[in-house]
């Protein structure tokens, strides 16, 4: 009986190279169309948590909370603007009213407590050694810091002061409601309660698209008492 002895074969076949080649034909630009959906959809979130609006948005909420937890319940004024003119803005009559404006000055100390000068820095007539000014010009949301006194407006109102002063743009491409104004607070009696809002919009002038910027932020420090 013949034996027969079968060698075996080692590479591709016809039929399995051309399989493997139809697979990765199909296969590679299935790939590829992931890789660039999912590296576009990577881009378009970083473009969209990066835009100056939101950047604009989160500096103006951190610096204008920080501001106002810092400074002293009783010794900040909101104003309203007419050209340069800086006018303090006060309720219409008593009882419980909202009172708004377009600029806000905070009055808070920059220093600390020195124990061989406590008495200097405690007097009661020193309610603050520093001032910030948020104020709206023209479409730019602004601040201005310097030394307290003289602070940021006269008593009486007027043009702000500008010696020994700080100016830094928050934010761009700014809006508000004129009648709801950029910064309000409420009063009781004529007496503020320490707890001054803002509300404006930031546009992107490139897309149109824009962000509300609503907070509020609580003074907690009272001097004197």
């Amino acid at each position: 009986m013949q034996d027969i002895r079968y060698k075996s074969r080692r590479g591709f076949t016809m039929v399995e190279l051309v399989v493997t080649i139809i697979v990765t034909v199909v296969l590679v630009p299935v790939i590829g169309v992931l890789l660039i959906g999912g590296h576009r959809a990577w881009s378009n979130t970083y473009t969209s948590a990066n835009k100056k609006i939101k950047q604009d948005a989160q500096a103006v909420m951190l610096k204008f909370g920080s501001m106002g937890r810092m400074s002293n319940r009783f010794s900040y004024k909101i104003y309203n603007i007419n050209g340069s003119s800086y006018t303090e803005a006060k309720p219409q009559g008593t009882g419980q009213e909202v009172v708004s404006g377009d600029a806000v000055e905070f009055r808070y100390w920059d220093v600390g407590l020195d124990a061989e000068d406590s008495q200097g820095l405690m007097e009661v007539t020193k309610t603050a050694t520093a001032y910030a000014l948020f104020y709206i010009e023209g479409d730019k949301l602004m601040l201005d810091r310097g030394p307290y006194p003289p602070g940021a407006v006269p008593v009486d109102g007027g043009d702000k002061n500008t010696n020994s002063v700080t100016t830094t743009v928050l934010a761009e491409n700014v809006s508000f409601d004129p009648d709801a104004g950029a910064f309000s607070h409420t009063v009781v009696n004529g007496a503020g309660q320490g707890a001054v809002r803002i509300n404006i919009t930031l546009t992107d002038p490139e897309t149109g698209e824009s962000i509300e910027v609503m907070t509020a932020t609580l003074m907690r420090n009272m001097w004197p008492r």
